[in-house]
């Protein structure tokens, strides 16, 4: 796959000068070889910057949440999975269409840069592809006002809820203790929300002081309240980013648990891909119909 910086870098110092935007998200180079973080420019001359490389990884569609009332146009690069979550963002109202000028990058999967620091490598081709990339699903982006460069083939392969089943095959003993031993590891630094585009909320209830849902002190009871609370929030619009497990400092498999919920929405109201269409009707609870399933009532 060529390197498309240069073509992002064109793109990009021509919607600044002619105003057609006025901010735009990308990543940069970091201070090491295996960063590439967010980058926010607003003045052409800085679009030498923006690179596209093994590890711009980030998601960068939440920071949209971060100027939602501005009433300024913003321009984002975004690959397939990131295009996901805009549509979800998008779906919710917290943003308007007009607001955001849409740059597509099909993407053949990135790296983890603190893989990449644990493991020892000196060098990109020493890092394996991260994880979430490997279960990939979308790597072309669904929504875009342009694009960069050509298309790719998705990488995922075999049975997309394995690790699920490995999980419903054991006795209830069994998962209450695998569970209890992931989340007793969480710190509640509340990353996996932060960077989740379905937790878009413009208040957080887990912020509220008044009344208080979770405790100040860390305990497993209510690090449990958290996640569960966080995934069944996030029931039926979760567009499998990745970003939540990804960020984690802990490594709790936050994503098996949304992919339970997905795997049973998916059987008792029929398969459904959150952020793939802007225009589809509502995701499964998002919506009623009087032939739902009740074998529950």
């Amino acid at each position: 796959m060529s390197d498309p910086s240069g073509e992002m870098r064109e793109l990009a110092k021509k919607l600044l000068e002619n105003g057609e935007v006025d901010r735009i998200i990308g990543w940069e180079k970091g201070n090491l070889w295996y960063q590439s973080p967010p980058l926010f420019i607003t003045r052409a001359e800085e679009t030498d910057r923006l690179v596209f490389d093994d590890f711009a990884i980030n998601s960068l569609v939440t920071y949209l949440l971060d100027e939602r009332d501005s009433g300024k146009k913003t321009g984002i690069f975004v690959k397939g999975c990131d295009s996901r979550g805009l549509v979800r963002i998008l779906q919710d109202k917290q943003i308007a269409r007009e607001s955001v000028y849409v740059i597509g990058l099909p993407c053949s999967g990135k790296k983890d840069p603190r893989q990449a620091l644990s493991s020892g490598a000196s060098e990109s081709s020493q890092v394996p592809p991260a994880a979430k990339c490997e279960e990939c699903l979308y790597p072309n982006p669904v929504i875009y006002d342009v694009i960069i460069g050509e298309a790719v083939e998705a990488k995922a392969k075999g049975d997309r809820f394995a690790a699920v089943k490995e999980i419903e095959a054991k006795t209830a003993d069994e998962k209450y203790a695998y569970w209890t031993s992931q989340y007793s590891k969480c710190l509640r630094c509340l990353a996996c929300r932060n960077v989740c585009p379905a937790c878009n909320c413009r208040e957080c209830a887990f912020d509220i002081s008044k009344p208080r849902i979770l405790a100040k002190e860390n305990n497993l009871s209510h690090n449990m309240v958290y996640h569960l609370t966080r995934a069944f929030h996030a029931a039926g619009r979760c567009v499998e980013c990745g970003e939540c497990e990804r960020v984690c400092p802990m490594g709790i498999p936050i994503m098996q648990l949304n992919k339970k919920i997905i795997k049973e929405i998916n059987d008792l109201f029929g398969p459904y891909e959150a952020g793939v269409k802007l225009d589809e009707t509502p995701p499964p609870l998002g919506t009623y119909q009087t032939s739902d399933p009740e074998e529950f009532m």
